[in-house]
């Protein structure tokens, strides 16, 4: 068989439609997969070492596709559908075992997984005597919930990633506490005795909760007003009296110039109720910035532009793993574990959503073609969709995702976020 057919087949039936389930994977064929496996598993160690918070990362990306797959595998399971392979990464086989007509296995490369289920559509023929467990046999219903299935358990990832987060760790909000960062020196409120880690509680009597109250009140002065400055210094409340000056380098506003850098945004640990509320909101907020995304991403303009122009916005760039390592590592030294966790439910939303596409390969594509089949069916007529016809789409989608892919490791290797 010929590799194009090969890799057709395997690309719609979902899974190795030729892989001899007797294979001994001891034997010296295997060897490729043995080698690639502890090529992956030095880059990983190496990864590890380099910075250990992108190595959490990628292993929760791992556990996030595992489980993606765990979502098919189940639910088939439950719709009566025949399963028969289950396997960890794709390319060389480095190990496997049979259990209960199904085998489970490693393979070299960690770039996904995939769950055989027998008779995706008309390309995957079905052996005689699994008719009735075949996937094409069962109703919509199940053949939806089956495809749709991995997509689910991402977001499902994603909110219980969230719910820790914002319990155990907090949620990054406004706290109600302006702390100050940083001071200009010389400035008149390090000439006031502030230092960093002071909180500003109030300005000419008015109680200030955010950055922004504090910004605005300045932003309302004039050089050479008199301000009362109310703030807490080492855990005494201290309230003096400044004059402001012109921020350095402007000779033209007026604005009064107090000189401190503020944040009033941080980590709250919030209740049950409280999680959930904001949860739900968060995750619906990032649900629909990510389909504004997609569609920006995948748009040919917005590539050129960030092929061309090394100003333009990274955050419209495309990505791939290396990039995205290399942020978890930044982060994770900065918030640590809970700052990786709320990227890796980021990339669960992204995932989720990016793979109801409706369009094969995606999950979204098999749904796509259960719901044409569900239409064009008629009581006691099945309409069964000729998907060989859609397989030059398929390699248009490839095509893009190839194009998609190498964009952004170039990107990431020359322009690193």
């Amino acid at each position: 068989m010929s590799i194009y057919r090969s890799l057709r087949e395997e690309m719609m039936a979902g899974g190795a439609v030729n892989d001899d389930p007797n294979a001994d994977p001891s034997q010296p064929s295997q060897l490729t997969g043995v080698l690639s496996g502890l090529t992956v598993l030095a880059l990983l160690i190496w990864l590890g070492i380099s910075n250990v918070w992108s190595l959490v990362l990628v292993v929760g990306l791992l556990l996030s596709v595992f489980l993606h797959e765990l979502g098919h595998f189940k639910t088939a399971g439950w719709a009566g559908m025949k399963r028969t392979q289950f396997f960890m990464g794709f390319g060389p086989k480095i190990w496997s075992t049979h259990r209960n007509g199904v085998e489970y296995g490693v393979r070299a490369l960690p770039l996904g997984a995939f769950v055989r289920i027998v008779g995706m559509n008309n390309l995957d023929p079905v052996d005689e005597g699994d008719e009735k467990v075949a996937y094409s046999a069962k109703p919509y219903r199940w053949r939806l919930l089956v495809i749709t299935a991995g997509s689910l358990m991402h977001i499902i990832i994603a909110v219980l990633i969230m719910m820790f987060v914002y319990t155990a760790g907090g949620r990054y909000q406004e706290t109600g506490r302006i702390e100050v960062l940083g001071l200009t020196e010389g400035s008149p409120a390090a000439q006031a005795g502030i230092t960093p880690g002071d909180e500003i509680i109030s300005i000419n009597g008015v109680i200030l909760e955010t950055s922004d109250d504090f910004r605005s009140l300045m932003g309302a002065s004039s050089v050479g007003d008199e301000v009362s400055v109310g703030f807490i210094h080492q855990d005494s409340q201290v309230s003096t009296r400044v004059t402001l000056v012109a921020r350095p380098g402007d000779n033209e506003t007026g604005v009064g110039f107090l000189g401190v850098g503020t944040n009033s945004i941080g980590r709250q640990k919030l209740s049950l109720f409280s999680a959930t509320t904001h949860m739900t909101s968060d995750l619906l907020d990032g649900m629909g910035r990510t389909i504004q995304g997609i569609g920006t991403i995948l748009n040919p303009e917005n590539q050129w532009s960030q092929l061309t122009d090394s100003q333009a916005d990274p955050n419209s760039r495309p990505t791939t793993v290396v990039g995205i390592t290399q942020v978890a590592g930044d982060i994770g030294d900065r918030d640590g574990l809970y700052g990786v966790l709320e990227i890796l439910a980021s990339i669960n939303v992204f995932i989720g959503i990016f793979n109801l596409l409706p369009f094969l390969p995606f999950d979204g594509g098999h749904a796509a073609i259960a719901t044409y089949e569900r239409i064009r069916s008629r009581k006691g007529h099945r309409h069964h969709a000729d998907v060989e016809k859609m397989w030059p789409l398929t390699v248009l989608v490839l095509t893009v995702l190839l194009f998609l892919t190498f964009t952004g490791l170039y990107l990431d290797i020359t322009r690193p976020f």
